[in-house]
């Protein structure tokens, strides 16, 4: 691997490390300040629903990365080998459709001529709208130095927490599209490559036996 990619690697692993760290620290701080102090702070829980959802949606792309997404294949294992590789490439397929569609539908009306029908919008235009809007979140609110030194309102804008969402499908749609070209070149066989099912059966196939 390249020092670009281990780099990649690296970063993706240690983002994910510190939104999962930054949830525990919030929650835990939360638990010892009310219980400890009859306090806390008002706005830990959007706060950390924020960080569960950067964490879900940053953690699908991973997951086709390093192959940790379940599914259910017993079917298509049963085809021939052809005949599961264009499952597998549809599969990939679809998931890049599925992206591309979420992030931005208006190419999709307009291929249809759906224009004037509601087809048109998605994460990247929903993002745009807020960014336009003076509109902050419910509870998660600037500290007041942040305030007083940049002069911000007071509630942090709804656009900041919902960015995640462009980037959350072009992160998934890039790793689908890697995954459906390592299935045409033969690097791996599915972009699904967890199967609980069989290593359960392979951690226990002796189990009757004693």
């Amino acid at each position: 691997m390249s020092r670009l990619g281990r780099f990649i690697d690296a970063a993706e692993e240690n983002f994910i490390a510190a939104i999962l760290a930054l949830m525990t620290l919030v929650t835990f701080s939360q638990v010892v300040a009310r219980y400890g102090f009859n306090s806390g702070w008002g706005g830990a829980l959007e706060f950390t629903r924020v960080l569960f959802a950067w964490l879900i949606l940053f953690g699908m792309s991973y997951g086709i990365k390093i192959g940790a997404h379940l599914g259910v294949d017993a079917v298509i294992r049963l085809l021939p080998k052809p005949l599961f590789r264009i499952a597998a490439l549809l599969g990939a397929g679809l998931t890049v459709l599925y992206a591309a569609l979420l992030f931005d539908a208006s190419w999709f009306g307009a291929l249809f001529g759906l224009e004037n029908k509601g087809s048109t919008g998605g994460a990247y235009a929903y993002v745009a709208k807020f960014y336009k809007l003076p509109i902050g979140m419910e509870d998660l609110k600037w500290p007041l130095w942040v305030q007083e030194t940049f002069e911000v309102r007071e509630r942090v804008p709804r656009w900041m927490p919902y960015v995640i969402l462009p980037i959350g499908l072009v992160l998934l749609g890039f790793r689908a599209a890697q995954a459906f070209w390592m299935i045409v070149t033969g690097q791996k066989d599915s972009m699904i490559a967890a199967h609980e099912a069989e290593e359960l059966v392979a951690e226990n196939k002796d189990a009757l036996k004693d």
